[in-house]
């Protein structure tokens, strides 16, 4: 991670189904070079179980757009050229690139197979509702497009640890498969939401198989070597088994470099499951800041009813900043999707400005953010308002942060500078009306003149002779105070 860095999650849900993503993200790489972006997280690059499917949906890893698989040569995004493509142009311009891997799971399979299994609770995955029985479902996977290329491994059911359709029957549900050695990841891998939460969706894939573990580990060497990749995102970890997880991270770190970047994405209002994570992890990996997501959330909606001195409660930003990536929005937050928290756009600029001046954590953009919705959300983003937290990010966003939290709608926060960039600046934020903050910016800057660079404010603010100013801001906004130039 760049010092200052910023990553931008350039994908969201609702992107048009036209091929064209991997070649608009070649063309914008030397304009988020110029705004400020030092790594780009990319959507799942894989073949999915359709062309339309947003990338979660894996059926084959090693298809980046390559083969003639589920109807389509390309993704959603573009053929494999193109990918490549888009991420040397990336690094070529100085920014890493991290891609979305999705290990939980397969669908999309080739063929039907028979074998055991034993119907669950579905809000009990412990408890079994029926006997075991035969069922058949859909877990073979040979890849017929693909022919063998880069890899002749076969998937079967006994690779997997359970389905959620009995093709016998016709009945849905969550079918554990039954079997020598066969069983849900232990609990303590696992999020044990609904007793053990290692079920998902589709062909849940175990994690416990010796020839499961063998090729996961050599499927990501090849695609981290055919891609080039700087990083990773890690979906879904709470159903993934944790221990296996930290084998892989450990096997890739001690291919490519001990500074390889993973972000697991764990989603979990509850800092003590993300601190458990962590701390199994050896604190060696980053984690998506969902608590804090939820808090900028609430309190868009809340408005003067939401205290904002309660924003870093239970967040990774409060408790364990190196590892936490910030940010205010994504694409299971966004409208219309299942874990849907959306941040109301009057309090985007407020977000963005925490999230990006403030000295915690690794902040994302999202892309919507930036270049607005492409499905029925009525928000075109706020591109103007994230360039200038950007300018400010790059060039005084730098030292010590010194908070302001003593009003329950007006907060705020100064950075003193470092020896490369001494300005540093002062940021003051209102979720209710007109406020201001008195906030000390550094005995150095005595009697220096401070504009608000955001353009909320016109007047000039004196620096007294022990670095004091009083810092005004208008209702539901934000001002950016730093020395006039």
């Amino acid at each position: 991670m760049a010092y200052n860095g910023t990553m931008m999650q350039y994908f969201e849900w609702d992107l048009e189904n036209d091929g064209t993503h991997w070649k608009k993200l070649k063309a914008e790489a030397e304009h988020l070079q110029e705004i400020g972006v030092t790594a780009v997280w990319i959507p799942p690059c894989f073949k999915s179980v359709s062309q339309e499917d947003v990338g979660y949906g894996i059926y084959d890893l090693y298809d980046l757009g390559e083969f003639d698989q589920k109807g389509t040569v390309r993704t959603k995004y573009g053929t494999k050229e193109e990918l490549l493509d888009a991420i040397q142009t990336l690094q070529d311009k100085g920014i890493q690139v991290y891609a979305d891997v999705v290990l939980n799971h397969k669908g999309g399979a080739d063929g039907k197979e028979k074998f055991w299994a034993v119907a669950v609770n579905e809000e009990n995955r412990h408890e079994e509702i029926e006997d075991p029985k035969e069922i058949e479902s859909w877990t073979y996977f040979n890849f017929p497009g693909r022919n063998g290329k880069y890899s002749d491994f076969e998937w079967h059911w006994y690779h997997f640890s359970g389905v959620s359709d009995d093709e016998l029957t016709g009945v849905q549900g969550i079918y554990r498969i039954e079997g020598e050695g066969k069983g849900w990841a232990p609990d303590e891998h696992v999020s044990t939401e609904f007793g053990n939460f290692d079920y998902l969706m589709f062909a849940d894939i175990d994690y416990n198989h010796p020839e499961v573990i063998e090729e996961t580990k050599k499927w990501i060497k090849w695609f981290v070597k055919e891609t080039g990749i700087d990083g990773i995102r890690l979906d879904a970890v709470k159903h993934i088994d944790r221990m296996f997880m930290k084998d892989l991270i450990e096997e890739v770190r001690s291919e490519f470099g001990e500074d390889f970047f993973f972000v697991a994405e764990y989603w979990h209002q509850r800092y003590k499951y993300l601190e458990e994570y962590l701390e199994d992890q050896e604190y060696n990996i980053s984690m998506m800041d969902v608590r804090f997501h939820y808090a900028l959330h609430e309190a868009s909606q809340q408005k003067t009813d939401y205290d904002l001195r309660k924003l870093f409660d239970g967040t990774l930003y409060k408790k364990n900043a190196e590892q936490a990536v910030t940010f205010v929005e994504n694409h299971d937050s966004q409208p219309g999707q299942s874990l849907e928290s959306y941040v109301e756009p009057w309090f985007k600029p407020l977000a963005y400005g925490i999230v990006l001046l403030s000295s915690y954590g690794y902040p994302c953009l999202f892309y919507s953010d930036y270049y607005g919705f492409n499905g029925d959300v009525d928000y075109e983003g706020c591109p103007e308002v994230i360039e200038k937290l950007m300018h400010i990010r790059t060039e005084y966003a730098y030292g010590k942060q010194h908070n302001y939290l003593d009003h329950a709608t007006c907060i705020g926060f100064t950075r003193t500078g470092d020896d490369e960039h001494p300005e540093g600046c002062a940021v003051v934020i209102s979720s209710g009306e007109e406020g201001f903050k008195e906030m000390n910016v550094g005995s150095l800057h005595a009697g220096e003149h401070y504009i608000d660079y955001m353009g909320n404010r016109e007047e000039e603010i004196e620096i007294d002779e022990n670095g004091q100013a009083v810092f005004p801001v208008n209702a539901e906004s934000i001002s950016v105070w730093i020395p006039k130039k």
